[in-house]
């Protein structure tokens, strides 16, 4: 990227056209909305932790969603905080690369790891005898790392294919941070081959683990209808509803996102919707574990319970 190929050496966000009232208002909100986030999993993390009972493959497998939504919110919100406040911040085209990379490993392992998080429901309903034997800790931890590397190489080479295009000019990108598809709008060169990988492995993480879930829920449904008692069939689809819910609300804003035919300026209605999925996915995440799972109320319990008894022999003494 040297010589005079590019002239560009930073970018600027836009954000969003709004009003400064309304920047200061949305920037109380999405602030209110970014502690929520980072507290929602941060209990969620300190619960598995201090909790033994809570030392399970589908916990383990949950901290590691509550990790990946707490790093997605620190990689995007600080950054539209920013821009809210003052609107066009430049930023250096490493920075920029860093975000994208970022962003992209967070989306990618989630989706994987939400596939995993299925595997872990199947086989715990379906295959109860041998749950244990199947979901053994090493096999546990290889799939969580496995996650994790895929989404890791998958956005290698997609930011990789970035690094040779010149830029040059110009330098706004029209979003709320560095969009993989916004940037290479501003690259002065043919995009056309990392349009093309963008999209395949969008089709590879979207209709693939999809696929995989419905597939795993399909034999779930079936395994669970065998039951013979209505308090066995609603204990098999309690354990099962959190995740639902949490698969529902990712691959759902996915889906319109980027396979829903949009009217008007589709550009602008990924915007909002993109806004969604880094604001409030990583918020609602730990709220739908907390608030459909009886056994991380319970935890939840346990830890106020040993505090407030804590409290009171250190005021008796």
């Amino acid at each position: 990227m040297g010589g005079n190929q590019t002239s560009v050496t930073e970018f600027l966000l836009v954000g969003f056209p709004l009003s400064p009232r309304m920047r200061v208002l949305l920037f109380g909100l999405f602030s209110m909305f970014y502690a929520f986030t980072l507290l929602g999993n941060g209990v969620i993390l300190g619960l598995i932790s201090l909790d033994s009972r809570l030392h399970t493959p589908m916990y383990f497998f949950l901290s590691n969603l509550a990790t990946v939504d707490i790093a997605y919110a620190c990689n995007t919100v600080p950054q539209i905080l920013v821009n809210l406040l003052s609107p066009a911040q430049p930023i250096s085209f490493a920075g920029c690369l860093t975000q994208t990379f970022l962003f992209l490993i967070f989306a990618l392992t989630e989706s994987f790891l939400l596939v995993v998080m299925s595997y872990d429901r199947y086989v715990a309903i379906c295959l109860p005898l041998r749950y244990s034997t199947i979901m053994r800790w090493r096999v546990c931890v290889t799939l969580a790392v496995t996650s994790w590397t895929v989404g890791v190489l998958m956005t290698l080479v997609q930011v990789v294919l970035v690094l040779p295009l010149p830029f040059c000019g110009p330098q706004k990108v029209n979003h709320f941070f560095c969009e993989l598809l916004a940037v290479l709008k501003l690259a002065c060169a043919d995009t056309y081959f990392n349009k093309v990988v963008v999209v395949s492995a969008g089709v590879v993480v979207l209709v693939g683990p999809v696929s995989l879930i419905v597939v795993s829920y399909s034999h779930i449904l079936r395994a669970v209808l065998k039951i013979q008692s209505a308090e066995g069939r609603q204990k098999a689809f309690s354990t099962c509803s959190s995740h639902l819910g949490v698969v529902g609300l990712f691959y759902g804003t996915a889906i319109i996102m980027y396979l829903v035919p949009q009217r008007g300026d589709p550009q602008e209605q990924k915007k909002y919707l993109l806004l969604f999925h880094s604001l409030f996915n990583p918020m609602l995440n730990p709220m739908i574990y907390s608030l459909r799972n009886r056994e991380v109320n319970a935890a939840l319990r346990r830890r106020l319970k040993r505090k407030d008894l804590r409290e009171s022999l250190a005021d008796k003494k």
